[in-house]
């Protein structure tokens, strides 16, 4: 049975790594551990350490070659590791993201036979994307380096159609940057993204608005850990496994966000809705009031809108980084694009709208200085653009809480529509 083996991921920094959760999700019983390891302990490890097998990651997939006694054909033609069995000759390498990498191509649907691609990056898991691509008929696949990555090379490769980024760039807690300009390959149909948090880079944001086929690194991760668990195990698992563990893992973190006009119960039904998911209730009027050390009022009074929705913005940008919370906005938040994207990127926005009549005014600077009517005439278009889909909060507020916890389960993954 597999939870007599003990299993484990080694590296330089872990963090928090999702693995231990993905490799329960696929079944797996075994222990899973992180172990960090300085790269003048690696030997020691090897000698000492209690594993039947274990993962690599950075900086460790190709220094962990010179330990071992043989490895496969993928892992020997590339050059890296990421998977380590215990045999009885010794330590057995593999390279399972060969496997999580093909998952994530053939996920999209998009087929890359005959079409120029082009890898941004060139450390780490660079050579197994481009030899995936090569290998699934990608051609030419071009590599462009940190120092390459300028706007005359880009240039030179205008015509790519599949672009692939493999460097940190845009990864949390920097989230928002991207490796390239939103202009940089006006070719491109299909962009694919190995950073899985969060979920929607900027790179794949650009992406999905001009239209191309884009996928998070998350599916890669998942498969490259199902490769791993088949062969510490030495059994098949079923592929829609697959599926189903990337579902999960996006569905479990990606954030529930209100949005509505104020008055209309975010506070409330966001407390609520929290409490039902276990999860973390963020108020972000709350959190703009202590970064300012004053009353939105005051802060009206003393720096105007303009340094209100600036100070806005700054907050929503921090707290929607992070992942698995309920977050209840500001009822003028659309209202700067800008805030789009921090909200998305990691979260499903979800529109609560009651009746203007119903909707109270006091203590609402702009609900004051607007009648109700006059402010969701302006703001109705804008959040129809920003949300997701529409849940109602003209009735009770338990029953607002089960809308919204209905319409945040069957919103689709946004890089899936």
């Amino acid at each position: 049975m597999d939870n007599a083996l003990r299993i484990g991921l080694i590296g330089g920094k872990l963090g928090h790594s999702y693995s231990p959760e993905i490799h329960a999700l696929l079944g797996m019983t075994y222990p899973y551990e992180l172990r960090e390891v300085a790269p003048a302990e690696i030997g020691a490890f090897l000698d000492t350490n209690p594993y039947d097998g274990f993962n690599v990651t950075i900086p460790y997939k190709k220094d962990i070659i010179p330990y071992l006694c043989g490895m496969s054909e993928t892992a020997a033609r590339l050059g890296s590791v990421n998977t380590v069995l215990r045999t009885p000759d010794g330590w057995w390498g593999d390279n399972t993201d060969y496997d999580g990498f093909t998952y994530m191509v053939r996920r999209t649907g998009y087929h890359v036979r005959g079409k120029k691609a082009v890898v941004i990056g060139s450390g780490g898991v660079s050579p197994t994307v481009a030899a995936v691509l090569s290998d699934l008929g990608a051609a030419p696949v071009v590599v462009l380096s940190h120092k390459d990555n300028t706007p005359e090379m880009r240039s030179l490769h205008a015509d790519a159609r599949v672009v692939v980024n493999t460097s940190p760039v845009g990864m949390y807690p920097n989230n928002g940057t991207s490796p390239v300009p939103a202009d940089a390959f006006p070719a491109m149909e299909c962009a694919l993204d190995l950073i899985y948090n969060p979920f929607e880079t900027a790179f794949l944001a650009d992406a999905r608005e001009r239209g191309c086929v884009t996928e998070s690194g998350i599916s890669m991760l998942v498969a490259q850990a199902k490769r791993g668990a088949e062969l510490f195990t030495g059994t098949d698992l079923d592929d829609a496994l697959c599926d189903r563990v990337t579902a999960h893992m996006i569905a479990s973190r990606r954030n529930l966000i209100l949005i509505g006009m104020p008055g209309c119960g975010k506070s409330t039904v966001g407390r609520q809705a929290a409490k039902r998911l276990g999860r973390a209730f963020v108020d972000l009027d709350a959190e703009i009031e202590a970064a300012a050390g004053k009353p939105i009022p005051q802060i009206f009074a003393e720096d105007g809108e303009e340094g209100f929705r600036a100070l806005e913005h700054r907050v929503i940008s921090e707290v929607c980084r992070r992942s698995s919370l309920v977050i209840a906005t500001g009822g003028g938040c659309v209202t700067r694009r800008e805030n789009y994207r921090p909200m998305a990127q990691n979260g499903v926005l979800l529109w609560l709208h009651r009746d203007i009549a119903q909707l109270p005014t006091k203590g609402r600077p702009l609900s004051q200085k607007h009648t109700p009517a006059a402010l969701y005439e302006v703001r109705r278009p804008l959040y129809e653009a920003f949300a997701d889909t529409k849940v109602d909060n003209s009735e009770t507020i338990t029953k607002a809480v089960e809308q919204v916890l209905a319409a945040f389960s069957a919103v689709p993954d946004r890089l899936r529509t």
